[in-house]
């Protein structure tokens, strides 16, 4: 299993889901209730009531505290208690613990680690998710594998030639060399692609109206250990206009060993008030984030059967995902 790493800023939610409601998330094995206050503010506290662990997100929000349904122990926005039953001493020791919370680009980033040692402008970047000029889908699904199995997924396009064909694959995606690049000071690695005479899959072909072949760019950038950006632009084959543009996201954060959470989300800057090339994208993407869920989940289930000592073999379009595993076992072992 890929080790978790702390100290570190992982994607728990879309800010969208987050409510008035209490909301149960595990991140690095933490079971986490997330709510909102009455006048917004996002709260994230450990999950386990302190007094019989109960689980707070199976109890009541009653203003901004929130009062455990198994004996009534009541806790504020700081995981402190604030009411218990039957006595007015509080144990000093009657509290949970509080998760620091960023909510940026349509995410609520988690800090998981040492509270103080958590740094805001640390938070890597989506922009496009919310930016003006710009329409999203998105979705979430969660995988039951580990999460080291999404981010390889992820940095091996060429698997959409096989695994996506008649979606996004196509086979000059699989012949197509790449190259990589490690920033390992900022905990970034890219790995683009670039065909300069490509097939137009139906996932452009029908939401471009390109009819013909394309000039196909794929860049990645994987901010180490959650975000990863796939900036994706097509244009008619030796033409440099009209040039249409697709940000694809995906947060990566591992839920407890052997599942992690897959928030993925396309952003087009193009076709932005058509609302059936929307309901297409939503819906093509979504069939093709559920045939890497198919893969992973058999995947993991392989490997679990393999005996000890199975000796995995890597090629060339392995590099950028060799990569983030040695960034991802640097970051667990600080």
């Amino acid at each position: 299993m890929t080790p978790f790493a702390r100290e570190q800023w992982y994607v728990i939610a879309y800010a969208h889901e987050v409510g008035r409601e209490l909301m149960a998330r595990t991140v690095l094995g933490e079971p986490i209730v997330l709510y909102r206050t009455e006048d917004g503010k996002a709260v994230a506290l450990a999950d386990r009531c302190v007094h019989r662990r109960y689980p707070l997100s199976e109890s009541a929000l009653v203003g901004d505290t929130v009062v455990c349904g198994y004996h009534g122990f009541t806790y504020d926005t700081k995981g402190t208690c604030v009411a218990v039953p039957g006595q007015s001493r509080i144990p000093r020791t009657a509290r949970v613990a509080a998760y620091p919370l960023v909510e940026i680009d349509g995410f609520v980033w988690i800090w998981i680690g040492d509270p103080a040692r958590a740094d805001e402008t640390a938070v890597p970047r989506a922009e496009h998710l919310t930016a003006p000029g710009w329409v999203t889908v998105k979705g979430m699904e969660p995988i039951a594998c580990d999460y080291g199995l999404l981010v390889d997924n992820l940095m091996d396009l060429s698997h959409e030639t096989y695994l996506h064909g008649g979606y996004i694959g196509t086979p000059e995606v699989a012949e197509t060399p790449i190259t990589t690049e490690v920033d390992a000071e900022a905990g970034v690695v890219r790995v683009s692609r670039h065909m300069a005479d490509a097939e137009c899959p139906p996932f452009y072909s029908r939401s471009t109206g390109i009819d013909g072949r394309i000039r196909r760019h794929q860049d990645i950038e994987y901010f180490a250990p959650c975000l990863y950006l796939l900036h994706s632009r097509i244009s008619p084959v030796g033409q440099d206009a009209p040039l249409f543009r697709t940000e694809i996201t995906y947060a990566i954060t591992p839920g407890k060993p052997g599942e992690v959470y897959d928030f993925w989300a396309v952003s087009r800057d193009f076709a932005v008030e058509d609302a059936e090339v929307t309901e297409f994208l939503a819906k093509f993407n979504h069939t093709v984030v559920m045939q890497d869920v198919t893969a992973l989940n058999l995947l993991q289930r392989a490997l679990d059967a393999e005996p000890a000592g199975y000796q995995e073999l890597s090629i060339n379009i392995d590099a950028g995902g060799l990569a983030a595993r040695r960034m991802l076992a640097g970051l667990a072992a600080r």
